[in-house]
């Protein structure tokens, strides 16, 4: 099936990588940028078609994240990250999609799920309090998740909940001064005393059992997939595209280099480089490949209405975490071969050698967890995490 949004996402690309550099420098993603991905509907691919979205297959959505993160790592991630969210938002009860895009189906969330702020239990819903960080792109959103845990009867933690706030409830503390993925705006967000309608929670419990209130309005096989596969998905893939535009630069510049010189045949003629290379190609291409036969053995388990087996759930996750690592392990490879050249500022290799490391240090690849998780459901152990 043709991806019609990849297509259109090809002609982007010059443009996406000759604004890199000033991505970087301002620390957010440009305003044109995020207008032209609009217009090429990426922004649709996993919302509900009820709302004028495409309910595209994860794997079509994957594919277009990586061609982005190949020309600009932190556009990448801003994508795959904003994007995903539509997805979950049609798990949300309908009011609460309603409220997002009733009047404008664009309208994007940004989020930030770690539980840092402060619920309240009020009549009718909850008051929130607190400060989110690393919520990226959320100066292009006009909405926000965000995590917080409800209190439990006897003072300890109870549920973790997904709540959604509007921007006009919440201000942005921009304090994102980074090394890597510089280009994401990932900003503070902070509340003081906001009031949330009981509507615009979700429950991690349901969550976890693969349930949500908006399956009644959304009943694609899509929105029965384990929010921690689709979730973590999002994070690994623009690490692998970013490998995958350092690999494209790599060969460019080499191939370059041989049409030029003859010291750079020598360099092209030499084994050593072409075994990195080989090693890179299939460490990129491996990661690809798994990711993509998880969500597509996911799917035909969500078409046929069947459950999905909680080993294909662990082995999803075990193929995530390995998918970051083969990425930095490829992008490592091509940095090292680059040279003296890979050290220099603003030329692709270094700055996506840059951003991938910064993307890996998510908690989403949290390598020995998660391949601990699955060695324990291996031997028949208990499993209980909140990214499976």
């Amino acid at each position: 099936m043709t991806n019609k949004v990849l297509d259109l996402v090809q002609d982007l690309l010059p443009g996406i990588r000759e604004r890199a550099d000033a991505t970087d420098q301002a620390r957010r993603v440009p305003d044109v940028t995020i207008r032209e991905l609009t217009d090429a509907g990426v922004f649709r691919m996993l919302q509900p078609a009820r709302f004028g979205g495409a309910e595209s297959s994860p794997n079509d959505f994957y594919a277009v994240i990586r061609a982005v993160a190949s020309a600009c790592p932190s556009t990448g991630w801003v994508s795959s990250v904003i994007g995903v969210h539509p997805w979950q938002l049609a798990l949300f009860p309908l009011q609460a999609q309603q409220e997002v895009w009733g009047d404008d189906p664009d309208t994007l969330v940004s989020s930030s799920y770690a539980p840092t702020g402060t619920l309240t239990p009020v009549e009718g819903g909850y008051e929130l309090s607190g400060r989110w960080s690393f919520s990226s792109g959320c100066e292009h959103a006009s909405w926000a998740f965000l995590g917080a845990l409800l209190p439990g009867d006897d003072g300890a933690p109870g549920d973790y909940l997904t709540i959604l706030v509007p921007a006009t409830d919440y201000v942005i503390d921009d304090v994102w001064h980074v090394v890597g993925l510089s280009g994401t705006g990932s900003n503070d967000i902070v509340i003081e005393r906001a009031f949330v309608p009981e509507h615009r929670a979700y429950s991690a419990t349901e969550q976890s059992q693969l349930r949500g209130p908006g399956q009644d309005a959304n009943p694609a096989p899509l929105y029965r997939l384990p929010f921690a596969t689709v979730f973590t998905s999002t994070i690994t893939t623009p690490i692998i595209g970013a490998a995958q535009g350092a690999y494209d630069a790599h060969i460019t510049r080499m191939r370059e280099r041989v049409r030029l010189s003859y010291g750079g045949q020598k360099v092209a003629e030499d084994p050593f480089a072409h075994v990195r290379v080989a090693r890179a190609a299939s460490e990129i291409d491996a990661a690809i490949l798994q990711l993509e036969h998880n969500i597509s053995e996911q799917l035909r388990f969500a078409d046929a209405g069947e459950e999905i087996p909680y080993e294909l759930r662990l082995r999803a996750r075990r193929d995530q975490v390995r998918g970051t690592e083969r990425a930095i392990e490829a992008i490592e490879l091509l940095f090292a071969n680059s040279g003296g050249h890979s050290l220099k500022s603003g030329n692709p290799i270094e700055r996506h050698w840059r951003d991938a490391h910064a993307g890996s240090v998510h908690v989403a690849n949290d390598v020995e967890r998660a391949l601990a998780l699955f060695g324990q459901g291996e031997f028949g152990l208990p499993v209980a995490d909140r990214l499976v």
